[in-house]
């Protein structure tokens, strides 16, 4: 595999280059490409001041933003084959099918000895991880000889990380496509997902069209009984779909759908972003949802948390190779005060991959039709918006509280080109 990453060893965006992209700037429309949207970009920079004059004290930051934009989606153009090509990390990482039988393959950058661990050796340091550099680690698992997986379809595992300073951790895969709870120490564990092909669920019908006017129904899956339990995606379908259909809404917006290990906060602090929240369910069960609403006419968009993580290390990705600076700031800076939760370094590459494949897999891998982005004004600005009252003053929106020197807006904007939604 030619791993691009080799033309930034430092895993951070190379230099010089510009700052971001703005979002308020950029509608890139059904049928736009990376390819053409930043010529699109250009014209709605120009026909913005033409609009309103006032931004004309604002335009070297806005010219910057857009600059900003156009050179990285030049750079993905360069170095991986463009945008959609970058954001298929899920192809590369997590568990992934390759040479009769499935490569475990996860971004470490700090670690000096990794693991894969779980049901399949009795959660021995029996399967070892190899370097491949640039802070990716992998091992092969070959498939039996009768050609089945070498781990079994629904087998529970981690990955165990010797940290640069020799202490030890085990963490849940950052690419895992689903998470368990265990029980008896209330911690979560990955697991290996991959059905047979007669109990994959298939999609029957086609996303419906998108509406000239929305009317949204926003609802918690989880949440959605009258009983006092936690209700399921198949109840969610054959029951709450319905209703939603009759009382005249042509859209659904879930949330918490990504795994959350803390069930009250909302789905709000992400512990798995590849994973659907178990507790409603399976994969295959949440597919069946999405599919009935579009049988229904009814499009479904996610609220989709990039704006930070959980702060869990047992179950989360904070600390994912032993440091406080794998996918998050290290430090105070990737701390946030008011939610208690840690914030992505956007600078690196390997985040912003992570971030934009996500946004992909639910997608292509669920059928979801768009997003709201939670924590906008958190990524945003470098202030997360704390004590902060906005006015509709312009100054407030380019000002020096813009945090210009990460591609925030570059990632927004670069996730709705995936997406037929505004966020």
């Amino acid at each position: 595999m030619d791993f691009q990453q080799a033309l930034v060893p430092d895993g951070l965006l190379p230099e010089p280059r510009s700052a971001v992209a703005s979002l308020e700037l950029l509608w890139l429309g059904e049928g736009s490409s990376a390819e053409t949207s930043c010529c699109a970009g250009v014209r709605m920079s120009l026909r913005i001041f033409e609009i309103d004059r006032t931004l004309e004290a604002c335009q070297g930051q806005i010219w910057d933003r857009v600059n900003g934009y156009r050179y990285w989606l030049g750079e993905l153009d360069k170095n991986e084959g463009g945008l959609e090509n970058f954001a298929e990390g899920y192809k590369i990482f997590g568990f992934t099918r390759e040479k009769g039988g499935y490569t475990y393959r996860e971004w470490l950058p700090m670690a000096k000895q990794a693991f894969l661990i779980g049901a399949f050796n009795d959660w021995q340091n029996s399967t070892p991880l190899k370097s491949e550099g640039f802070g990716r680690w992998a091992v092969h698992l070959p498939d039996k000889a009768d050609g089945s997986p070498g781990i079994p379809h629904a087998t529970q595992v981690k990955v165990r990380v010797e940290a640069g300073d020799g202490s030890w951790h085990d963490r849940v895969p950052a690419w895992i496509k689903l998470a368990w709870q265990d029980h008896k120490t209330m911690l979560f564990n990955g697991v290996f997902w991959e059905p047979p092909d007669e109990e994959r669920y298939v999609f029957v019908n086609p996303r419906p069209s998108r509406p000239e006017n929305l009317k949204i129904y926003e609802a918690h899956v989880g949440m959605g009984s009258v009983e006092p339990k936690v209700a399921t995606y198949v109840e969610f379908a054959e029951t709450v779909l319905p209703r939603i259909k009759r009382m005249g809404y042509n859209a659904v917006q879930l949330m918490a759908i990504a795994e959350h290990a803390h069930y009250g906060c909302f789905g709000y602090h992400v512990t798995s972003f590849f994973a659907p929240a178990s507790r409603q369910g399976t994969p295959e069960e949440l597919k069946y949802l999405i599919d009935t609403a579009h049988g229904l006419g009814i499009q479904v968009l996610m609220d989709l948390v990039h704006a930070h993580a959980s702060s869990n290390t047992l179950d989360g990705i904070a600390q994912m190779d032993g440091t406080d600076h794998c996918y998050t700031h290290g430090g105070p800076k990737g701390h946030h005060s008011e939610w208690d939760s840690k914030i992505f370094n956007y600078l690196k590459y390997e985040v912003l991959r992570f971030l934009l494949s996500n946004v992909k897999w639910w997608l292509e891998e669920y059928q979801f039709d768009g997003f709201r982005f939670d924590g906008i004004t958190s990524m945003l600005y470098q202030s997360h918006g704390i004590g902060k009252g906005y006015t509709g003053g312009y100054h407030e929106y380019f000002g020096p509280d813009a945090d210009i020197d990460s591609p925030l807006a570059e990632y927004v904007t670069t996730a709705c080109e995936f997406s037929s939604f505004e966020t």
